[in-house]
């Protein structure tokens, strides 16, 4: 009797340990997505009447696990029209896609995230306070309906492909011509990363121009700072004949404390023949972040802007960025 209540004892301890360590390796199926942009902002000398708070961009969705490496995504976009006289929100999908990890490979398919500059993006790090230079000055979408494929071939080595329709996100698809994009980054040493980047997108239309993008990024990451520096060049912008851009932008960040950190950042633009000259512009971001919590996020700033074009007054502002998002 005695051997039979420790033989039990023993099975529901095992049981118990069982249970304990499946509930530690379950990985929840799936989460949501909330991430909202906000600022409040005030211009000096010129532009001392541009002031106000502002909700910049809002994404909001769910994402979830299917197992055997499949998962699901959908996220919308809610932000405002890039037309000046519509004061009006716009609501749009900007994710509807599946994804399969195999290994060392990834496949993405529907309404995905574009490879053209995520990786920069993701490596700035501060997408609510300031776009990526790519996705500020319009160099490409950062999402489109189509596929890609992503493979790590080493540690050190990782190749990536697309193909979408070329129109974006907020588009249906007008045009027969697709966009095409070839990536490569490589990891020579940890904490540098060097990627580049060559795409075309076809315009299909007679009178216009395929437009063709080539990118140039390094980075070196350590636990206490982050620098980055990128070079662009865009033919034929806008399917314009001879319409070339080129730019580059410098940053960097210093982590002070846990919750505090300083970051920088350099941006010029510039066209070929001055055809963009209204536009073309050099702009530089200095401020902090301060992590309040795990999921906000608050960053002032100081902004200078000098554009390029004969007689343009240099901008000055302050803004407060505001992040929340899990």
């Amino acid at each position: 009797m005695k051997t039979k209540v420790i033989l039990a004892g023993l099975l529901a301890c095992i049981g118990i340990g069982a249970q304990a360590q499946n509930a530690k390796t379950e990985e929840p199926k799936g989460k949501a997505i909330v991430q909202v942009f906000g600022n409040f902002h005030t211009g000096f000398g010129a532009d001392n009447d541009d002031r106000g708070f502002e909700l910049e961009r809002s994404y909001l969705g769910y994402e979830y696990n299917l197992g055997k490496g499949l998962s699901v995504k959908g996220v919308m976009d809610i932000g405002k029209s890039s037309d000046v006289s519509d004061y009006q929100r716009i609501a749009y999908i900007k994710n509807a896609m599946v994804s399969w990890r195999k290994g060392r490979l990834t496949l993405n398919g529907g309404l995905i995230s574009t490879t053209q500059f995520n990786f920069q993006e993701k490596f700035w790090g501060y997408r609510y306070i300031m776009k990526s230079f790519q996705d500020e000055y319009k160099f490409g979408n950062s999402a489109d309906l189509g596929l890609s494929v992503a493979y790590k071939f080493a540690d050190w080595l990782s190749a990536d492909a697309i193909i979408v329709n070329g129109e974006g996100y907020k588009k249906i698809q007008k045009n027969d011509g697709l966009n095409y994009g070839l990536g490569l980054t490589l990891t020579p040493v940890k904490g540098l990363q060097i990627r580049v980047y060559g795409g075309l997108n076809e315009s299909d239309e007679d009178g216009k121009k395929d437009i063709t993008n080539l990118a140039a990024f390094v980075g070196y990451k350590h636990e206490k700072f982050t620098l980055g520096a990128e070079y662009n060049q865009m033919w034929n912008a806008s399917n314009k004949e001879d319409a070339g851009l080129n730019g580059y932008s410098l940053f960097g960040s210093v982590k002070l404390s846990d919750v505090t950190e300083l970051y920088a950042r350099f941006d010029d633009l510039y066209a070929k023949d001055d055809w963009n000259i209204a536009k073309d512009e050099s702009t530089a971001i200095l401020g902090a972040q301060f992590r309040l919590g795990k999921y906000v996020k608050i960053a002032p700033n100081f902004r200078f802007t000098a554009p390029k074009a004969d007689g343009a007054k240099e901008g000055y502002y302050a803004y407060v960025n505001c992040y929340f998002g899990f």
